[in-house]
């Protein structure tokens, strides 16, 4: 699905990413974390095909990700980020159609009966009582689930996540994870998601790519990664790691300093 080479990006000079490499099988849920300016928002930006890469190579389905037109990308792969519905004045109904224009022609035609699914998405989102609102007048967490409805009306086959918990509580964290897992299981989607919470991450994600100075500093499954000396060499604090008393994921407990 996704094969990373000799990676590297810079602004002005500095070097944001050097030689990351990596994969990413279909039908994985595949997290990326690291602390604050480490380059994780800036790695999914050129996995996505956002920003043009310097050095290196990324690869969609042995395709490079420059060679796709932004239309074409769309049709299979979809971004969610922290914040990124339409200005004011739109409808949850209008924001949510939007997802579909991948598939429009010049007419505004769709090439498909979206109808029903966007029907479905609502319902299943439990949307229906904001469909006539506009977007200013949700909550922080209301307008997430739009957005995923938006996205989900895409149709991707790609989903990636750009720290979509970080501005929610915790009960609408879990519900949107909750949702994305359902989803991505159901549609056998392929997950790339950077988090900035590691206990999420250790419970929603099969294996963990660990982003430090702009270097790779680890991959591997959520117990292989999630470790207190792992999180010390890369955060600068020494947590306590115990296992989910549910589902044994690896779970930190911060200590504070002496």
């Amino acid at each position: 699905m996704i094969k990373v080479e000799q990676l590297c990006q810079s602004f002005l000079e500095q070097q944001v990413l050097e030689q990351i490499s990596f994969e990413v099988k279909q039908g994985e849920f595949f997290g990326i974390i690291g602390p604050n300016g480490s380059g994780k928002s800036t790695l999914l930006r050129l996995l996505s095909g956002i920003d043009p890469i310097k050095k290196g190579k990324v690869l969609l389905d042995e395709r490079a990700a420059a060679s796709f037109s932004r239309k074409e990308l769309a049709r299979w792969l979809a971004v969610l980020q922290q914040d990124a519905l339409p200005p004011v004045g739109f409808t949850v109904r209008e924001v949510v159609e939007m997802g579909r224009y991948p598939f429009q022609n010049w007419l505004g035609e769709d090439s498909a009966d979206a109808e029903g699914l966007i029907e479905t998405i609502i319902q299943r989102l439990h949307l229906e009582p904001l469909i006539d609102r506009t977007i200013e007048r949700l909550s922080g967490g209301e307008r997430q689930r739009v957005a995923l409805a938006k996205v989900m009306a895409q149709q991707p086959r790609l989903l990636m996540l750009d720290e979509p918990t970080t501005f929610l509580d915790i009960g609408y964290q879990v519900q949107m994870m909750d949702y994305i897992k359902e989803w991505q299981h159901e549609a056998e989607l392929t997950v790339v998601a950077v988090l900035h919470d590691l206990n999420l991450a250790a419970q929603y994600c099969t294996r963990l790519m660990v982003v430090h100075n702009g270097r790779m500093a680890a991959i591997g499954t959520p117990d292989e990664i999630i470790t207190s000396g792992l999180i010390k060499e890369v955060y600068g604090t020494e947590p306590i790691v115990l296992p989910h008393p549910v589902n044994a994921a690896p779970q930190i407990l911060l200590q504070p300093g002496k």
